[in-house]
Order: C-alpha cells, then sequence, then structure tokens
C-alpha cells in the first residue's frame, strides 16, 4: 500500500509548496487511517527536502515514479522512498532509499547492530544498511509481481546528516553495506549517480502500480519451514527489534556462566514474531554447540513442529529439543546452557497431569538453565492456572541472583500486518481503552456471520485453497464426542448447526490435518500457531448487554479446565475472582481473533453482540422481506 505516488516533477513541486510534510500527512490519515505522530512529520519535511535535491537532476527523467511510505505487505512497515524507472536496457527497476536524519552513532559487537539516540535514550537499533536490506528481502517475498516479474530491487540508506566518522560505515558493516550502499551528508551526488545507474527512463507510474497492486504471496508458514531451518538455511529474514533480539539473545548467550545466570524477558503481542525469533535462537544456540530446548507449556505448537520434523531428523534428536515446561521438576541446576521458553504467559505454578508435581516452573526453568529466556504476552492468559507475568519471572529471577534484561517487539506480521487491527480489537473486547473505534477492513479481512455454517462454508472455501484455514470456538460446550464418537458437541439448534470438538481425532495434529477442517478447535489447540483465515464463533460466555461487553463464566463447558476451582476462588474473593475471569473469557477470545493472517469471520451466539460488532463495522443490517437478515455498508 503507496501512501504517496507522484511523477518525480510533480514530487518536485510538492516539495517545492513548502507543504510536503502536509501533504504526507494528509495522505497517511486517508490511506493508512492514523494521525502521523510530531516526528514523522519533521522527518518528511527535512528528509524530502534532501531527496528534493537529490532528484533534482535532469538526467533523472521526469516521468519517473516517486513513492512515499510504501506500507511493505503482510507487515506493519514502511519504506520511506522509492523511485521508479526503466534502466538503459528498458528493465524495470525500483530504488529504495531509508532515510535517517541521525548524525552520530555507537559501534557494537553485535552483527548488523548500532547504537543511537533514539525516543529520548540511547538505543540498540539495526544498521541502516541492514534495514533497507531486509525490507527489500520482505517485498521480494511478499509481492508476488516483484517475485516473478522482472523488477528489480536496489536498496541503499541515506543519512544526509552524517558526517564519516569510521562507525557508521565501519568494516564491520560491510556485508550489509554491500548489500545496500551507504549513503552519508557528502554523498548526494553518489546517491544521485546510484539513481541514475538504475532509472534512465521513466515508467509513468507503471512499475509502481505493479507492485502496489500484486497478488500478495502466501505467508511463509513457520511450521512448513521448520525443516529447512534446521539444516540452517535462513528462511526468515529478521527485521527491526526482531534482530535486535535475536542479537543481544546470542550476546548474552555467549556472556553467561554458571556462576552469574541472566535471564531475557521478550514482550510482545501476537504476530509480532515470538515464535519467529525463539525458533531462530534454537537453531542458533544448537549451531553453537550450546545444550538449548525450546519450551512451550502448550503441547499443540511443539506436536506439530515435531511432525514437520518427522523424517528429516531422528525422534530421539527432535524430543531433546522440545519440551513441555513441566520437564524440568527435577532438572540439575545449571545443566542447560540455554532454555528458550515460548508462550510464557501460559506457564504454570505447578506440573504434571494432576497439577501436583514441582513447586513452580518458572523457578524450575530458571534453576535448570545458565540462561533463559521468556517470550511473553500477559494479554493471553487465558486459565486459572497461567501465572506467566512479568512480576512472576521478576521474583524467580530474583531468587536465582539473575541478571535481568527486558525488550520488545512490536512490528506486526499477522492480521495482514495491521495494528489497527489488534487495537481495535482490544478496544471492541474491553480489554483495554484505544483510539482505534473503527476498522479499516480495508487492511485486514474481518467479517461478521449471521448464520454459523455460513460461516463454517466460508472458511472450507479458504482452505481449499491451501489447507491453513480452521473454525474455532469458545470452549462453552461439553466435550461429549470423546466418550462417544458419533455423538456432536457444539450445538446451535436453531441453524441446525453440529459439529465436533477436534481432540478426539487429530490431537494436537489438529492444525496441519488435512481431515481436520470438518471439526472445530479450541484454544488450547491453536494458541502459538497460526492460520491464514480462522472462523470464531463466540459463545454465550461472551455478550453485549447495556452497552458493554459481559461475559458470564457459567457459561463455560463445566469440563473446562481453563477455570477449574472458579467457584472456590469467588467464595473467597468474589470481585477479585470476577476480574479475573473476565479477563480470561475476553483474552481467550482475543487469542482466537488474531489467528488469522489474512482475516478472522465471526459468528456470535448473541444476536446484540452480532448487531453490535455491524455497528463497530458500520454495516448496517436489516431484515428482508423473507425474513432473512441482509447486511450493507452504511454511506
Amino acid at each position: 500500500m503507496i501512501v504517496y505516488k507522484n511523477t518525480k516533477s510533480l514530487f518536485l513541486e510538492d516539495v517545492f509548496s513548502n507543504d510536503i510534510e502536509g501533504i504526507v500527512s494528509a495522505a497517511v490519515s486517508k490511506i493508512l487511517g492514523m494521525r502521523p505522530a510530531p516526528n514523522e512529520v519533521r522527518s518528511w519535511k527535512n528528509s524530502l527536502s534532501y531527496m528534493h535535491r537529490v532528484l533534482n537532476d535532469d538526467d533523472i527523467p521526469e516521468d519517473s515514479t516517486v513513492a512515499i511510505e510504501y506500507r511493505i505487505p503482510q507487515t506493519s512497515k514502511r519504506i520511506d522512498f522509492i523511485v521508479a524507472g526503466k534502466d538503459a536496457d528498458k528493465k524495470d527497476n525500483v530504488v529504495l532509499v531509508e532515510l535517517k536524519q541521525w548524525d552520530q552513532v555507537e559501534l557494537t559487537a553485535k552483527d548488523a547492530i548500532v547504537r543511537t539516540f533514539l525516543n529520548k535514550s540511547m538505543r540498540e537499533v539495526n544498521h541502516p544498511s541492514y534495514q533497507a536490506w531486509s525490507y527489500s528481502a520482505l517485498i521480494q517475498d511478499y509481492n508476488e509481481n516483484v517475485y516473478t516479474s522482472d523488477i528489480s530491487l536496489h536498496p541503499c540508506a541515506y543519512l544526509h546528516n552524517y558526517t564519516s566518522d569510521g562507525v557508521i560505515d565501519n568494516e564491520f558493516y560491510k556485508e550489509y553495506i554491500e548489500r545496500a550502499p551507504l549513503f552519508l551528508k557528502a554523498d548526494a551526488v553518489k546517491l544521485q549517480s546510484f539513481i541514475k545507474q538504475f532509472i534512465k527512463y521513466g515508467d509513468d507510474k507503471d512499475v509502481l502500480y505493479r507492485i502496489d497492486h500484486g497478488r500478495i504471496r502466501p505467508s511463509k508458514s513457520l511450521a512448513d519451514s521448520l525443516d529447512l531451518m534446521m539444516l540452517g538455511n535462513q528462511e526468515f529474514v529478521l527485521i527491526d527489534e526482531q534482530k535486535v533480539i535475536f542479537e543481544k539473545a546470542l550476546s548474552l548467550a555467549k556472556e553467561t556462566n554458571s556462576e552469574k545466570k541472566k535471564v531475557l524477558i521478550v514482550h510482545g503481542g501476537p504476530g509480532t514474531g515470538k515464535t519467529v525469533v525463539a525458533i531462530n535462537l534454537l537453531v542458533k544456540f544448537t549451531g553453537l554447540g550450546l545444550v538449548t530446548q525450546y519450551v512451550t507449556k502448550n503441547s499443540a505448537p511443539r506436536a506439530v513442529y515435531e511432525a514437520k520434523l518427522t523424517g528429516t531428523f531422528k525422534k530421539g534428536r527432535i524430543s531433546n529439543l522440545f519440551k513441555g515446561s513441566g520437564a524440568y521438576i527435577e532438572a540439575d541446576p545449571g545443566v542447560f546452557d540455554v532454555l528458550i521458553v515460548d508462550e510464557s504467559h501460559r506457564l504454570n505454578e505447578k506440573s504434571g497431569l494432576y497439577g501436583n508435581l514441582g513447586q513452580n516452573q518458572i523457578k524450575e526453568l530458571i534453576s535448570a538453565a545458565k540462561f533463559t529466556v521468556f517470550f511473553i504476552d500477559e494479554d493471553q492468559r487465558v486459565t486459572l492456572q497461567d501465572i506467566g507475568t512479568r512480576e512472576e519471572i521478576l521474583k524467580w529471577a530474583e531468587f536465582h541472583d539473575c541478571e535481568v534484561l527486558e525488550d520488545a517487539l512490536s512490528s506486526q506480521f499477522r492480521c495482514n500486518g495491521s495494528d489497527g487491527y489488534l487495537a481495535w480489537i482490544d478496544d471492541l473486547l474491553e480489554i483495554r481503552e484505544t483510539a482505534n473505534k473503527e476498522l479499516n477492513r480495508s487492511e485486514y479481512d474481518f467479517r461478521v456471520f449471521d448464520d454459523p455454517n455460513k460461516l463454517f462454508e466460508a472458511i472450507l472455501e479458504k482452505n481449499a485453497v491451501n489447507n491453513k484455514s480452521r473454525v474455532v470456538a469458545g470452549y462453552c460446550w461439553d466435550w461429549k464426542s470423546k466418550s462417544n464418537p458419533k455423538a456432536f458437541d457444539i450445538l446451535i439448534p436453531d441453524y441446525d448447526f453440529r459439529k465436533r470438538w477436534n481432540l478426539a481425532s487429530y490431537g494436537s495434529l489438529w492444525m496441519v490435518d488435512s481431515g481436520s477442517v470438518s471439526e472445530v478447535g479450541c484454544i488450547h489447540t491453536c494458541q502459538g500457531l497460526e492460520m491464514d483465515y480462522v472462523g470464531v464463533i463466540i459463545g454465550p460466555d461472551l455478550i453485549f448487554k447495556n452497552g458493554q461487553m459481559k461475559t458470564d463464566v457459567t457459561k463455560r463447558s463445566s469440563r473446562d479446565k481453563s477455570i477449574r476451582g472458579y467457584k472456590k476462588k469467588m467464595s473467597a474473593d468474589k470481585e477479585g475472582a470476577e476480574r479475573k475471569l473476565d479477563g480470561i473469557i475476553k483474552n481467550t477470545y482475543r487469542t482466537l481473533m488474531t489467528r488469522g493472517l489474512k482475516g478472522c469471520f465471526v459468528y456470535c451466539t448473541d444476536k446484540a453482540l452480532e448487531k453490535y460488532l455491524l455497528q463497530r463495522l458500520k454495516i448496517k443490517s436489516y431484515l428482508e422481506s423473507d425474513g432473512k437478515l441482509s447486511m450493507a455498508a452504511e454511506d
């Protein structure tokens, strides 16, 4: 999605008008549906004036195309500046320019990482050349026209305030500077020559039109890529804070010893790449000869990963890499070099089938390793037994006298890269109030269905493409088919809707078995995993009443272990228990509704909630003469 696109000549006119920042700001508000931050506006005002000088050359054709703020498909990341046209051989070329106003950085010993002053403090960030190259790689991966057509991408970085000092252009960063040339304050003419090397003729906006309207290639699945990753292939390019955290964890692992344990807490919401970073760390640490294990409380991700690796690696090696969180009760202190704990918010106090073993999983994990990495999103705690919080990790880290570091992932890769969708969901479910009262449905395919059968049909249609779409539901129906395979579990009589929970037939492999699409998953079989499209049946435990989202724990299945013991907690502290149960139900639906990379389809058993969702989407519903509910966008 391109925010601003014009010919070179018209871009020069817009800058000359002394209001280029206002023009781009208005375009961001209109096209992306967001208000740009003041620092963004300042950067456009300053940096685009420098690009005006660079492009103000007769040898750069007037009808070459300029684009500003191109949002990379499937992500929340944007490329600052693009020039498109044709070279001397009439081949399509695109120059990608990462613009920085920096004037000073510090060298680090970490690959592609520098330190600079950002947001009122010194921070570790990607070297601009690495950033430009990694963004280019993402476009190459995601855009069908770039991938299949003869469109060449040429990334570079322009730091127009930076004087060469042997730091930003240090030999240490040579590999990435070669991939994406670095241009500094005195290099305007060199940047000009770089552009002219690839842009000899204009393109009348054709190249950027094809990029902007190119079909989005299917997202690369972590599970499908796992075997190649374990063999050492770089299947995912880590960008921005993903790369920073990867290098930080690598550095900490090399420094850690038995005398001084270390803990790294990595915060990140749905789709920010927590698992991608975690698996990349597992591969890297294992390759370095460090005794490392990937840990999750939830068995579903482990089962899927193990299934994908079967046939490539021996079963013993696979089982030594992936472990449940209860496997460290009797582990010797410091026996592992690194434990990578994904979905840390799901950790429990006790272990074992009956929750009666061990003392505390967080304590045991930290004890068992010299270095422990916790990936956490506290808004994905979905049972009364989940104890994974920052405070709990800090408590046991202090107990073990650990050095603790924290960082956060924010780049959005799920939900079509829409930060707005995630904020809208949080506001919708009243988890936290955000400014996202409306959803830009051009960014993410969100639909409300008035019939669960129609929702199922829509997901079946999406699944036919690549077996990566499923229906899930809140756990509001008993698992009758567990003891009677012929019985149906999820019954919605008004629509003659009858489906079974998935666990009986496919267990934790429900997400990947081609026959499982006929069954319905729950939070326990999809958390930690992703799909292209998710269909969500919102049960009677979440309703809309008196202008508010209301939760009702009594509508949950009596067999739902996630709320086991709630009556006892209610009698001890009714207000505190109600608050916690409210959070569990809302977090459950937040998690379910953020599993889809491309879209989320919803059916609500509560018609008032359905109506409210339609209102939030600015869709009006009405009954036609035959009594069927129809929907149309409001004017």
